[in-house]
């Protein structure tokens, strides 16, 4: 099983969209992915719930959750969200990262040209890994 870590700061924004894009679109045999942040905030950002929702993937339920050694030991891959010197790091796994703005407090519409962005990155990753769920991905 292929897992990734989409990971930010506060696990509120990006890094839950990201999982949910791949889970969505990844075969669930093959990969699986979870989110996490370095601090992680009380809640999923009230903008991101309403875009998500928008195209039917709730995350109502999500809960921003702290990014472990724990967490990270049966990961293949760290993707981090453009968080800068907080991004996490995790000695030994392979990590790229994603410069993607914070979708906290922004416009709907900024946010979801930051969650169109998001999808098609997750989209390149599964073609890429070839993790795809054909002919959803």
């Amino acid at each position: 099983m292929f897992r990734v870590i989409f990971a930010c700061v506060h696990n509120a924004g990006r890094s839950q969209m990201a999982a949910a894009f791949f889970n969505q679109l990844a075969d669930r045999a093959k990969a699986e992915a979870i989110s996490a942040g370095t601090e992680p905030g009380p809640r999923v950002h009230p903008e991101v719930l309403a875009v998500m929702q928008e195209i039917g993937i709730d995350l109502s339920h999500a809960t921003p959750q702290k990014l472990t050694e724990e967490l990270a030991r049966d990961a293949q891959l760290l993707i981090t969200m453009g968080c800068g010197d907080k991004c996490p790091c995790v000695p030994g796994l392979r990590r790229e990262d994603w410069p993607l703005r914070d979708p906290k407090g922004q416009p709907l519409e900024e946010v979801r040209m930051i969650r169109d962005e998001i999808r098609a990155r997750v989209k390149f990753l599964l073609a890429h890994e070839d993790l795809g769920n054909s002919p959803r991905a």
